[in-house]
């Protein structure tokens, strides 16, 4: 399993890989993990919390690296790396554009490729000496199926899965990166070529199958898979605790301008005006860009607002378990029918009635559906999602546990996932 992101990396690129790892061994896969030094990596978020979910019979092999962030932070007087669609950058001064377009265009497919060389050599002497029949390379960042690439070519009858939780150039930033002409070629070159190479390709939503299978006339609908993230029935063992004083609705992970979640905080507002009796609270665990924050100020929100930054992953569980409904919203962009976040697995997990905002009929709209477990308003829903905040304040008056019923969730387990992604390795 080769994955820059591993623990104590948080966040939820790292959830894929170590459940899959977590599991993979009680379907017959034994997983060595190839991943960056933790001293040397560049994290946006850590949780050494997740440490301890490491089987102790995995080996983890990790290596050295070289990036650009030091030099980011240098140029920019920032202590942080950019998160991923750039939620924590604010208002971006020139330095941060100049790094931004450098980039997009001396870093392809991205920043982290300089791990690529390391990994690489670490990956070739690990399937030399245990004699490994297969690998995954997880990504993002992207330029870790450049590794998949090249041992692929070197290695006759090594098999390859190539799991891509993310588009590649149809991210929702991508156009952000201010690419040249030359770098947005070789960087879908990349990308063809990789999902071409690949024995298999693994993505999280049939979306994403349809966007991938558009890349090249080469491919097989068949080599591409669906097998959506999900949630570990290890993580809740919490019991359910919603407030019997407030309405408390909860948002989890990144929320940026790119989401247009206005109209939703316009309609909290509006509930809170015909419901004057009623206390509400918004909750936000994890990282919220100063333009969301300045829409909520502007919806009269601030108030009842609460911002937690990010905390470890076993936590943010509680604070689901101890919520009244959930809050969850999809990127406002081209191709975001597909966009299957992790937490989406882990709110169906804690069975709280789910708003989100996003596109009515993508992939969240049809699972929610599937599962019984709330609805998907269009970013101007605006009276529709009123009307559901008024029905879900009228049942919390009579019975302040709006838990839904046993929902048919079971099948979204990391458990079974892996159980798929092991048939996979195994062929």
């Amino acid at each position: 399993m080769i994955t820059y992101y591993w623990p104590p990396s948080g966040g939820a690129g790292v959830q894929r890989c170590l459940k899959f790892v977590k599991h993979l061994p009680q379907f017959g896969v034994t997983p060595t993990v190839i991943t960056v030094d933790e001293q040397q990596a560049s994290y946006p978020v850590l949780d050494t919390s997740l440490l301890a979910e490491v089987p102790k019979e995995v080996k983890v092999i990790r290596t050295a690296t070289r990036e650009p962030f030091e030099f980011y932070k240098k140029i920019t007087g920032k202590k942080d790396i950019p998160f991923g669609g750039f939620a924590n950058t604010g208002q971006e001064t020139w330095k941060q554009k100049l790094f931004k377009f450098l980039r997009g265009n001396l870093f392809i497919p991205d920043p982290r490729v300089g791990w690529n060389r390391f990994a690489l050599a670490a990956a070739k002497k690990s399937i030399q000496e245990q004699q490994v029949k297969a690998i995954v390379t997880s990504s993002p960042p992207h330029s870790t199926q450049l590794i998949g690439l090249k041992l692929k070519k070197q290695f006759a009858g090594l098999r390859w899965i190539a799991d891509m939780r993310d588009p590649w150039t149809d991210i929702y930033y991508y156009q952000d990166l201010n690419h040249t002409a030359l770098a947005q070629k070789l960087d879908a070159r990349y990308e063809r070529e990789a999902l071409e190479q690949a024995d298999a390709v693994v993505v999280v939503s049939e979306d994403m199958k349809r966007l991938f299978l558009n890349k090249s006339t080469n491919l097989d609908p068949k080599k591409i898979h669906v097998i959506p993230n999900g949630y570990d029935e290890a993580d809740f063992v919490h019991p359910s605790t919603p407030s019997s004083e407030e309405f408390v609705i909860t948002y989890t992970g990144t929320l940026t301008e790119a989401y247009n979640v206005t109209g939703f905080f316009q309609a909290v507002c509006e509930v809170m005006t015909k419901n004057p009796l009623m206390r509400y609270r918004l909750r936000f665990v994890g990282k919220v860009s100063a333009g969301i924050k300045q829409q909520i100020e502007e919806a009269g929100l601030p108030l009842i607002t609460e911002y937690i930054d990010y905390v470890p992953h076993e936590e943010s569980i509680k604070y689901l378990m101890a919520s009244t409904v959930l809050f969850m919203a999809i990127p406002d962009v081209p191709n975001n029918f597909g966009i299957l976040t992790g937490k989406l697995f882990e709110y169906l997990a804690s069975n709280k009635p789910i708003i989100c905002i996003g596109p009515v009929q993508g992939d969240v709209d049809k699972i929610l559906d599937e599962c019984g477990a709330g609805r998907v308003f269009h970013y101007s829903g605006f009276e529709l999602i009123v009307d559901y905040l008024m029905q879900l304040s009228k049942t919390w008056k009579v019975n302040h546990n709006l838990d839904l019923p046993i929902i048919n969730y079971t099948q979204y387990s990391r458990r079974s996932l892996t159980e798929q992604l092991a048939k996979l390795i195994l062929q």
